[in-house]
C-alpha cells in the first residue's frame, strides 16, 4: 500500500467512526462477537438502524461478519492493519457493557425457563 492509499484508507475509517453509535458499536465488539439482536437491545435502536451502521463499518474495513444459521455475527476485523492505531482511541463505555451483560443474562434465563417447560 502506498502513502496515498494509506491516507485514503484512514480517511474512510475515521469517517466511519465519525458517528456516536458506530463508536459505541466498536466499543461493544472490541472483545467479543455480537449479533444484531444484541446491538439493538443495548443501543436501543431498530434492527434496520443497526444494520445500516454495520454496513458502513464493514465497508470501511473495521468490522467483519460471520453468518451462523439465520443470524449474522459481527466482530472487529483483526486483519485491518490500522486497528491497533484506532482501537486505543475508542473508550470502553461501561453503561453499554452493563446493559449487554443484563440483556445476555435475561436471554439465558429465558432459555432455561423454556427448556424447563
Amino acid at each position: 500500500m502506498n502513502e496515498t492509499e494509506i491516507l485514503e484508507t484512514l480517511v474512510e475509517e475515521f469517517k466511519a467512526l465519525g458517528d456516536k453509535t458506530r463508536l459505541r458499536i466498536i466499543s461493544l465488539i472490541r472483545n467479543q462477537e455480537l449479533c444484531v439482536c444484541d446491538l439493538t437491545e443495548v443501543l436501543e435502536i431498530s434492527q434496520p438502524g443497526v444494520s445500516q451502521h454495520m454496513r458502513r463499518l464493514r465497508q470501511s474495513g473495521l468490522v467483519k461478519e460471520r453468518r451462523g444459521g439465520q443470524w449474522t455475527y459481527y466482530s472487529l476485523n483483526d486483519e485491518n492493519p490500522f486497528m491497533e492505531i484506532i482501537l486505543p482511541l475508542i473508550p470502553v463505555i461501561q453503561e453499554d457493557e452493563k446493559r449487554l451483560q443484563e440483556f445476555r443474562e435475561g436471554k439465558e434465563k429465558a432459555r432455561r425457563m423454556l427448556n424447563e417447560c
